[in-house]
This record gives structure tokens, C-alpha cells and sequence, in this order.
């Protein structure tokens, strides 16, 4: 088992000059090693019966790829030749370049996305990927050339794992260390069990579940989105590539960490309350980058639903929740009670079924459609539960009810009508 903990670092003014050197060696390296790559490329695209309109760099026929094991052991030679490649650890050099060939073998199996080179100031990570002893100890770190820093333990970690590797990251706000640890402790994926709830994304209402509860959508690029304006006015209005120009540019990448900061710690915490919600939350198996090109495209991308979804999955296998995609398509058309079509556009937010007159909210209505698809994709499992509809005929399914409920076996609380995301510890029962 395998988890990446985020810790605060706080290098001093030697120690930040370092880095930054170290930072802008690797992203040399990083060009240099493209470039053999691209002219690898281009010296065997080109026709036999034509050249370039401008020139091109030949190789011989016998000039092997370079590959990362040929770059890799390249790395000794060229130490010698360039002096700064001395003073950055060796396998950091060495993890650079596989960062190259990792982008490289990525498009070729996508058949899209072409490495590309690495601007000033564009490369912001490095790992070190080995530690013989463990690199923690007394709120420091110890890093290879570079020495102790601090760190600001907030948690701490487990006895039985092990560090296996650190990535150095710089924001705007500061500097961040990635710790890698792993154990042999093994989880057990989770199976569907105990109370199943069907979750809903969307603008109106960030979050609907099928037990009724709604959470309203966050704005947090609408919210900061002035003070953004007035920095990015700010920023247009100095001189390109001088000193006010990085002061500027520096308080634009700010504001921009603390937005998407915001919605991250959010998101966990939605995250967690919807685990003690239920056992099994059924998500949509839905690409949001489709919907991201749309006419609500600055919205779609403000919502960070795929993400959203993402952390839900990481909160729920620690917490023996059980997650199951189902598909999209037609939820809010269908009525959950009678799984008969109920066609209407976006402007009716109103779901009212003419076939078993069952009516509620549409996006409730889509929860629970959800439900009942993810108890149909998901079926056998150990406690065998039966395919059925979320709600029945006589509205059993009341919100005020099921907001009221006293607490349950495990100690959990109900949700109050302003329920958020900082309140946690309570868990809905099914409704029977």
C-alpha cells in the first residue's frame, strides 16, 4: 500500500537559491534531452527526394534512439563537459529524464500530446527518489546536497510504513514536499454493502443525493473572481520580464492557489460527509471535459466535479465505502419510482411522473435513478440485496423525516436543515 502525504516546507534563503538553481538545471537537461529526441524524428521523416524548407539535422543511418537508458548513461559524460550538472543530485537528473520518456510513451499510446519544451520558471518539481534511512526526524527533513529543512509535520506518519521517495514542489504560497510512503499492509477493496445512495453533480445544486439532501454549489472562482481581475489588470500594465512585472505575476499565482486550495479542502470534506452517509455511493461514469467545452465551460470547470469524484473514490476505499460508476445517460429523463420516461428540458426543475403521479426535485429524482442503476450494475453481491426502486408509491421518502433521524447503531448524528461540509460524524439510515 502506497500513499503520497503533502507537507508544508520551509527552506531558508540558501536553501531556496539552491533549489531554484536546481530547478532550472533539470529543465535545461529536460530541453537538452528533447531536442536529441525531435531531431532523432526528424532526421528519419524526411523524404528521400526532398529536404526541408530551412535545414534539418542529420544523423547517421546507425545513430541509435535515444532512449532513456541511452540519455541516462549520457549523464556522466555530460557532467564532465557542463559543471552545474554536478552540483543536482544525480538521481534527480536521472528521475528528470524519465519524466521525458514517461510524456513520450504517453503519446504513443494516445497518439496525441507531444512532449513540449519547458519555458523559465515552468519546471516546479523534483524527486528524489531513494533514501537509505528515513529523511524525517525532530520536524525535519533530510535531502540529499541540500541538507535539513523544515517541515511541518501536521500529521504524523504510521509506525509500519516506510519513506520511499520525496518530490520538492514550489507554489506560488511556498515550497511543498510529497512524501511517498508504503507498507505491506494490504486493504481489501470494498463491495457493495448496508446503505447504497445514489449521488447527482450539478450547477444548480452542487450535490443531490437520492435520501433528498441537497448541497448548494460553491462559487470559488466566482467569489474570487475581483480581486483576480484587479491583479491581472495590475499585472498587464507593467513591463514584461522585470522586477514589479514577477512581483505582479507572483500575486496573480496566489490568488490562483488560494482558489484552487478552497475548493480542494472542500471537496474532502464533502467527500467525508457523504461517507457517512452510506455504505455504497453509485457516482456517474461521466467525462466532464465534454461538458467543459460547453457555453458553461468556466462554470463546469469551477464545479472541479471530476475531481470531485476522484477524491471521493481516494476517501472511500479508507473507509471500506464502497464506489461504483454507472452511466449517465437519461437519468433526469426516467422516473425513479416506475422507471417509466419522463422527457422535459432544463428549465423544468420539476420531475413529475403522469404514469404513478410520483413528483420531486429533478435532481433528486436523478440521485436516485442512479441508485436504482447502480443496484442493477452491481447486483450479487454478498448480502445479495434486490433490484428494486429507491422510493415506493405511498412517499416514504420524506426529507424532513429522514433529516430528523435519531442517531443510529454506530454513534452517527442526523444532518441539520443547513447541513455543510465541516459538519461530519453522522450517518442517514435507510428508509424503509
Amino acid at each position: 500500500m502506497i500513499l503520497n502525504y503533502r507537507y508544508r516546507i520551509y527552506p531558508d534563503n540558501e536553501q531556496v537559491e539552491l533549489l531554484d538553481e536546481w530547478l532550472e538545471t533539470c529543465r535545461v537537461s529536460y530541453n537538452y534531452a528533447l531536442r536529441e529526441l525531435k531531431d532523432w524524428i526528424a532526421s528519419r521523416k524526411c523524404s528521400l527526394d526532398r529536404c526541408s524548407l530551412e535545414s534539418e539535422y542529420m544523423m547517421a543511418a546507425d545513430y541509435p534512439f535515444p532512449s532513456y537508458h541511452q540519455q541516462q548513461n549520457n549523464l556522466p559524460k555530460a557532467k564532465k563537459k557542463f559543471s552545474r550538472l554536478q552540483a543536482v543530485p544525480s538521481q534527480v537528473l536521472q528521475t528528470n529524464i524519465r519524466r521525458l520518456h514517461d510524456s513520450w510513451d504517453s503519446f504513443q499510446a494516445r497518439g496525441y500530446g507531444f512532449p513540449r519544451f519547458k519555458k523559465y520558471g515552468q519546471m516546479k518539481s523534483m524527486l528524489f527518489p531513494q533514501f537509505k534511512t528515513n529523511p524525517v526526524s525532530d520536524w525535519q527533513i533530510q535531502l540529499p546536497k541540500l541538507g535539513k529543512v523544515q517541515i511541518n509535520l501536521h500529521r504524523p506518519i504510521p509506525e509500519s510504513f516506510v519513506i520511499k521517495q520525496v518530490r520538492v514542489l514550489k507554489k506560488a504560497i511556498g515550497w511543498f514536499a510529497v512524501v511517498a510512503i508504503e507498507s505491506d499492509i494490504e486493504l481489501p477493496s470494498p463491495v457493495p454493502h448496508g446503505h447504497a445512495i445514489g449521488v447527482d453533480v450539478g450547477l444548480l445544486s452542487y450535490v443531490a443525493t437520492s435520501d433528498g439532501y441537497i448541497e448548494k454549489r460553491p462559487k470559488f472562482f466566482k467569489t474570487a473572481y475581483r480581486r483576480l481581475k484587479v491583479l491581472q489588470k495590475r499585472l498587464s500594465r507593467k513591463k514584461k520580464r522585470g522586477k514589479n512585472y514577477e512581483k505582479a505575476q507572483l500575486k496573480v499565482a496566489k490568488q490562483h492557489n488560494y482558489i484552487a486550495f478552497r475548493r480542494s479542502d472542500y471537496q474532502f470534506k464533502l467527500a467525508h460527509k457523504l461517507c457517512d452517509m452510506a455504505d455504497t455511493i453509485y457516482v456517474e461514469d461521466c467525462d466532464f471535459r465534454i461538458m467543459a467545452k460547453g457555453m458553461l465551460g468556466k462554470h463546469t470547470i469551477d464545479a472541479g466535479w471530476g475531481k470531485l469524484r476522484d477524491i471521493l473514490e481516494y476517501v472511500a476505499q479508507k473507509r471500506d465505502v464502497f464506489v461504483g460508476r454507472v452511466d449517465h445517460r437519461g437519468t433526469s429523463q426516467v422516473c425513479p419510482n416506475c422507471r417509466s420516461e419522463v422527457r422535459k428540458d432544463l428549465r423544468v426543475r420539476l420531475s413529475e411522473c403522469h404514469e404513478c403521479n410520483y413528483v420531486v426535485n429533478r435532481d433528486i429524482a436523478s440521485g436516485q435513478e442512479i441508485c436504482n442503476r447502480g443496484r442493477e450494475t452491481y447486483r450479487g453481491t454478498p448480502e445479495k440485496q434486490e433490484i428494486g426502486s429507491q422510493v415506493v408509491l405511498s412517499g416514504n421518502l420524506v426529507v424532513d423525516k429522514w433529516r430528523n433521524l435519531s442517531l443510529d447503531s454506530r454513534g452517527a448524528r442526523s444532518i441539520s436543515d443547513n447541513g455543510s461540509p465541516h459538519c461530519n460524524n453522522f450517518r442517514a439510515k435507510a428508509i424503509k
